[in-house]
């Protein structure tokens, strides 16, 4: 028997990102913004400051997430689905809100959120989808929003990591590829959090899958850009801490996969491409950084797949449409 075709239509289609500060004066309030509720001491808030600072003094991440956007869109006109793509971001503008105003004013009644974070956990996956929510019980004419499922380990995610991996191993002297470690990295968190969410083990898959995919059988998983006080645990090792490890173990070059990170903002420009690879170089270890996914044609079919699967599931396959958080 045939399962019953899902009663519902769609309207559009909208991402869901973090957000991030478009200029220098915007720094301050979107970092006041992430941080309302917690005691964060006024000199680390000043050292993010400069993180900024460092980088061009704002993040590329809301425009490449238009690009994202821009690009799904055009896929999904390609292939006969020819649905709007509206973006909606939690600190910075466009909110959540404004993207849903914007939305029903367009007319739209229900659309598919495709929520724009590798691995899930509370603050990358459940947040999102309470920010939806509340703005759609203060919205009188909000449209509804469903969410795409986790992605993890799409194939076309794996098939894109590894795409944008090789390059950087090319890099590297041919007798001393296979012995080249490959160290994954992801936002670290607090390992309550983790406790209560898939996002470790998620992590670990996504890497084992991508490693696999290359073809290279030295590879590890680190942490990166804890911000929670010393006295809480946070997942581990540090990205700094793990540098010195292969360092001491006689690694000469390292290639590194932000496998956690779907684009360039201050995580990956800082965090990694300033401080873990000034901790590499005075280790006397050239590092690798593969390029972040940003608007890859491979990803962005991903995306596609995920959307598609979502606007043709049945009824009885709805339940399976949530996310876990």
């Amino acid at each position: 028997m045939r399962p019953k075709l899902l009663a519902r239509h769609y309207d559009a289609v909208l991402l869901l990102a973090f957000g991030g500060p478009s200029s220098q004066v915007e720094v301050r309030p979107f970092l006041a913004r992430v941080l309302k509720g917690r005691p964060v001491p006024p000199q680390r808030i000043e050292e993010v400051v400069r993180h900024y600072e460092a980088v061009g003094g704002k993040s590329p991440l809301t425009e490449i997430t238009f690009r994202q956007a821009a690009a799904l869109q055009r896929l999904l006109e390609e292939r006969g689905l020819g649905l709007p793509v509206y973006v909606g971001l939690r600190h910075s503008s466009p909110f959540v809100r404004e993207t849903l105003v914007r939305m029903a004013s367009d007319g739209v009644k229900r659309a598919l959120g495709f929520i724009l974070s590798t691995h899930q956990t509370e603050a990358s996956w459940a947040r999102y989808q309470k920010d939806v929510a509340e703005a759609h019980s203060e919205l009188r004419s909000a449209p509804d929003v469903d969410f795409c499922p986790g992605w993890h380990n799409h194939p076309l995610l794996i098939q894109a990591l590894a795409e944008l991996i090789r390059p950087s191993f090319d890099q590297v002297e041919v007798e001393k590829r296979h012995r080249t470690p490959l160290v994954f990295t992801a936002h670290s968190i607090p390992k309550a959090m983790a406790m209560r969410s898939p996002y470790e083990k998620q992590v670990h898959e996504t890497s084992r899958l991508v490693a696999e995919r290359v073809g290279h059988p030295r590879w590890s998983v680190a942490f990166q850009s804890r911000s929670g006080p010393p006295s809480e645990p946070w997942l581990e090792p540090d990205i700094a801490d793990a540098l010195r490890a292969l360092g001491a173990a006689g690694a000469t070059d390292v290639v590194v996969s932000p496998i956690g990170f779907v684009c360039d903002h201050v995580e990956v420009l800082y965090d990694l491409d300033i401080e873990a690879r000034m901790v590499a170089e005075q280790l006397g270890m050239r590092f690798l950084r593969m390029p972040s996914l940003n608007d890859d044609p491979t990803f962005i079919r991903m995306i596609g797949e995920v959307i598609k699967t979502g606007l043709s599931a049945t009824s009885d396959q709805l339940d399976s449409l949530k996310p876990e958080s």
